[in-house]
C-alpha cells in the first residue's frame, strides 16, 4: 500500500462470495441471514468480484490483490465445480456481455449444510471454483506462517472478547487453509503457470522435471519468519522477483495518509488485523523467534485458551506443519 504511486492494492476481495454471496463455500454464516445482508455482500458472485477487479486494474495501477487461497476452494477437500456466475456454458447459455444469464442457485450437496455452486462443470485437476484462464490472468506469489503461530493467532480471533469484533464466534479448522494452499499451489506448477525457477534459490527445481525450462513466474514465495527476521532483504528478493523496483520507503508508513489508508482498508475484516493497524513500520526483529518444546506450547495454549482450546489448536497445528513443511522447501531465501 505504501507503493501507491504504481500499484492498487485490493484486501481480500474472494472474502465476498465466499463467505455472504449466493455462491458461497463457507458455512460460517450460512444460518445467518441478517449477517449476510448487513455485510454489504450478500450479492456478491466471484463474477462481480473479477469484475470489480477488472474495474480496478482498467485504472492504470498495477493490481496488488492480498488474499486468501482456501476463498477459491471449497472446504474439506469437497470436489470442486466452477462457480456458476463463471462457468463457460455452451449454446448461448453463460455469461453474456459481463452478465450472467439466468438465475444464480446454489445447492446443498451433502447433510453437512455446506452451500456449493449448482453446476457440473468442472476442470481436470482445478481444485479452485475460478476457471484456469481466469487464474492465469494472476501473477502468484505467496506467504506462509508455521501453524504453531497462525492457528493460534487465529483461534483468538473466534472467542471472547475478540469474537465480538470479528464477528467470527467460533472456531473452523477448515480455515487453516494449508491443505487448499498447497493443493492449489500444486496445480499451478503442475500447469506451468509457476516455476520452474524458485525465487532466490539460484533457479533451484526441487528436482521436479514436469516444467520446461522457460518458466516465465518464479516460484516467489515468503515465510513470514524469514519477513520479520530481514523484512528489508526479503521485501528487495521479492520485488525482484515480481519485477518491482524497490524502495526501502516501502517499510515505512508513519504519515497520516498511509495510516488511514491502512485503516481503511482493513475495515471490512474488523479485529483481524489490529497489529498492523496500529503499526507505523517493518523492522527486522531484534532477536529470532525462539522454537518452543510442544509441551511449552501446550503449557501456553491452556493458560491463555483452557483444555479444549489448547486441545483443539494442538489438532490443528499437527494437521498442518506437513503441508507447512513441504511449502518451506520453496521459501524465498537472500
Amino acid at each position: 500500500m505504501t507503493r501507491g504511486d504504481v500499484l492498487a492494492c485490493v484486501h481480500e476481495p474472494f472474502g465476498d462470495a465466499f463467505y455472504f454471496g449466493p455462491e458461497r463455500l463457507s458455512e460460517r454464516y450460512e444460518e445467518n441471514e441478517k449477517a449476510r445482508k448487513e455485510s454489504g455482500f450478500g450479492d456478491s458472485t466471484y463474477h462481480t468480484v473479477i469484475d470489480r477487479l477488472d474495474k480496478e486494474s482498467a485504472e492504470g495501477k498495477r493490481l496488488f490483490i492480498k488474499d486468501i487461497i482456501h476463498y477459491l476452494v471449497p472446504p474439506n477437500s469437497k470436489p470442486p465445480t466452477l462457480a456458476p456466475s463463471l462457468a463457460r456454458i455452451e449454446k448461448g447459455v453463460g455469461t453474456t456481455n459481463g452478465s450472467t444469464n439466468g438465475s444464480i442457485k446454489a445447492a446443498k450437496n451433502d447433510d453437512t449444510g455446506v452451500l456449493y455452486p449448482d453446476t457440473t462443470h468442472t476442470e481436470p485437476r482445478n481444485p479452485t471454483v475460478i476457471p484456469e484462464e481466469i487464474l492465469k490472468r494472476f501473477h502468484f506469489t505467496f506467504l506462509i506462517r508455521h501453524p504453531r503461530s497462525s492457528i493460534p493467532s487465529y483461534y483468538r480471533c473466534t472467542i471472547p472478547p475478540l469474537d465480538k469484533v470479528t464477528g467470527f464466534y467460533n472456531f473452523m479448522p477448515s480455515e487453516a487453509g494449508y491443505d487448499e494452499l498447497r493443493r492449489v499451489f500444486d496445480y499451478l506448477r503442475s500447469i506451468g503457470q509457476i516455476g520452474p525457477q524458485v525465487a532466490g534459490q539460484n533457479n533451484v527445481t526441487n528436482g521436479d522435471k514436469r516444467f520446461n525450462d522457460d518458466g516465465k513466474v518464479d516460484i516467489c514465495l515468503i515465510d513470514a519468519d524469514d519477513l520479520l527476521d530481514n523484512p528489508n532483504g526479503i521485501i528487495e528478493a521479492y520485488c525482484k522477483s515480481i519485477g518491482l523496483e524497490y524502495d526501502a520507503a516501502m517499510l515505512d508508513w508513519e504519515s497520516k495518509d498511509r495510516q488511514q489508508q491502512a485503516k481503511n482498508a482493513f475495515e471490512k475484516w474488523s479485529g483481524f488485523h489490529e497489529d498492523a493497524i496500529h503499526s507505523s513500520s517493518l523492522r527486522p526483529r531484534l532477536h529470532k523467534k525462539k522454537v518452543k518444546s510442544q509441551e511449552e506450547e501446550d503449557t501456553e495454549w491452556r493458560e491463555k485458551y483452557g483444555e479444549e482450546g489448547a486441545k483443539v489448536i494442538r489438532e490443528t497445528v499437527d494437521a498442518n506443519i506437513g503441508v507447512y513443511e513441504y511449502l518451506k522447501q520453496f521459501a524465498l531465501r537472500v
